[in-house]
């Protein structure tokens, strides 16, 4: 889908646009901003691309660079993979969501410092994308009064912001905290069938009332000591229509509904936007 394409629905289709935010299921970019050949990357469109190709969920882990100080989209640590600014990833996205009207997109930071949440807010202020911020009524607003897409985007608030750690809502109330309205599954996966659906994280927490994101990526346990690498060689086996919707069968048949988001390596290799219109029945 290029960015010229996306004018006439919401997210392409006529059939989400009366569909609940919290009942539209997405595929999602894991480590967006990573992208490259080398293992410590787990993309290979870049931001642009991602958005251009349909890709309508980011998720990407931050830290402070220890030289400039500046927070910066670092793979673990900036030191290993260094992605730039996080001010000059929001620029890219403000840009594309300028130029794409009827498009929501969601964020999702990972906190990778346990900054104060004032620091995210700074660069979504500076970035001038904040406009853009959807927020809610009420914090945490329940799973079934989230707007529509048509009322998000005929709102003008098409990005919606999830931090893992660390969000304030009556410090910065576009930031929302991830585990408030989210469960994850496990995100260390090495089988290639992905025959579990359990809730990981928050800790203890019930699947009731949550949204939920499927880590639906593959790892590889290099040299059988515990170092993870993404499995880049079977990527389209894992972004496969099949493989997708195994798994999400599999979490649909414990929680009774789909997955809000399943979060692939590589959405580049596979069928990652058809699995996501399988999933919104489009």
């Amino acid at each position: 889908m290029s960015s010229t394409l996306a004018q006439a629905a919401c997210n392409g289709h006529d059939e989400l646009c009366n569909r609940q935010y919290s009942n539209v299921s997405f595929v999602g970019a894991h480590d967006s901003p990573f992208v490259g050949p080398l293992p410590q990357q787990n993309q290979g469109w870049s931001l642009l691309e991602q958005l251009d190709n349909g890709i309508r969920f980011l998720q990407g882990q931050t830290h402070r660079e220890p030289f400039t100080g500046s927070l910066n989209f670092c793979h673990t640590s900036c030191f290993l993979e260094d992605a730039g600014p996080v001010r000059d990833y929001l620029l890219t996205v403000k840009t594309w969501l300028d130029a794409n009207p009827n498009e929501v997109v969601t964020m999702l930071i990972v906190n990778g410092d346990f900054l104060p949440v004032t620091d995210f807010a700074s660069e979504f202020d500076n970035s001038g994308i904040t406009n853009y911020t959807y927020v809610p009524p009420i914090s945490p607003l329940s799973i079934d009064a989230w707007p529509t897409l048509q009322e998000m985007i005929t709102a003008g608030t098409r990005l919606v912001v999830f931090l893992d750690y660390g969000a304030n809502v009556s410090t910065v109330p576009y930031i929302l905290d991830e585990f408030a309205y989210f469960f994850e599954t496990p995100y260390d996966q090495t089988d290639p069938n992905f025959s579990q659906c359990k809730v990981d994280r928050p800790t203890n927490a019930t699947a009731a009332g949550r949204m939920y994101l499927v880590n639906h990526t593959l790892n590889i346990n290099l040299l059988d000591l515990g170092i993870l690498i993404p499995d880049r060689d079977d990527a389209a086996t894992t972004n496969s229509v099949a493989s997708i919707e195994a798994q999400a069968n599999l979490c649909a048949g414990l929680y009774g509904r789909n997955p809000n988001v399943m979060l692939l390596d590589f959405v580049d290799q596979g069928e990652a936007i058809p699995a996501e219109d399988m999933l919104n029945s489009v």
